[in-house]
């Protein structure tokens, strides 16, 4: 490796070591000694909205941790249209498919001016043959994409529409702070519950007129307990 390569993965890990994430994020269990073991620069990307990590079926060579914004993975579909399978937020981890040796799966676009740190694989792989730290976060990170799946499956995709968009509203809140939240353009409702974008576009409309949703600097702010009652 090239000197230069060399300084910049050091610099990389001492970034590692002081990210005030660090304790949600791939490293959070990283030692000094894991850290002298990074080979390959880690790089801080700001990504503006509505522009791609990645893209479906590209070979996969990074992962990317969010430190903050918001990336939807999308599906396109044969007719045109398309479906969202997963949020990311702050802490997760975009990619992870590229761990078990797959191209991605999924297109990843930032629904927010997004910062991430992009990982090469060589690193964990690396980390993950010499150190016992990484695995547990690496576990962390696979159940936590079956937990979001599962959540998907179960609120989010099944009963009728009110319902659906209810229980989105809550999910979303759950990365705010006291309920409120980023709310996703009406076409990307649809997209994540099935429904129509009109659909969707009528549904937070009625919510709002009920005092269920409103709009304050910028934000939206939820009454919880009353979309809870929706049933």
């Amino acid at each position: 490796m090239k000197p230069t390569s060399i300084n910049q993965a050091w610099n990389s890990a001492e970034k590692c070591e002081q990210c005030p994430i660090r304790h949600l994020v791939l490293f959070a269990d990283l030692q000094q000694d894991d850290f002298n073991q990074l080979h390959v620069p880690i790089h801080d990307l700001e990504i503006a909205t509505g522009n791609s990590l990645y893209k479906e079926k590209e070979a996969a060579h990074f992962v990317y941790t969010i430190r903050s914004g918001m990336v939807k993975l999308v599906r396109y579909l044969p007719n045109g249209s398309y479906r969202i399978v997963r949020l990311l937020q702050q802490g997760d981890l975009a990619g992870i498919e590229a761990l078990n040796g797959s191209a991605y799966l999924h297109h990843a676009i930032t629904l927010q001016n997004t910062s991430v740190c992009r990982i090469p694989i060589e690193n964990i792989e690396q980390l993950n043959s010499h150190s016992p730290h990484l695995y547990k976060q690496l576990t962390a990170r696979w159940q936590k994409v079956q937990s979001d799946a599962d959540i998907w499956l179960a609120e989010l995709t099944v009963g009728h529409s009110r319902k659906r968009v209810a229980n989105l509203l809550i999910y979303l809140s759950h990365y705010g702070k006291n309920d409120s939240l980023y709310l996703p353009s009406r076409e990307d409702i649809g997209a994540i519950l099935a429904i129509t974008t009109e659909t969707a576009s009528r549904i937070i409309a009625e919510f709002k007129r009920l005092g269920y949703i409103q709009s304050v600097n910028h934000n939206t702010l939820i009454d919880s307990s009353k979309l809870k009652k929706i049933q």
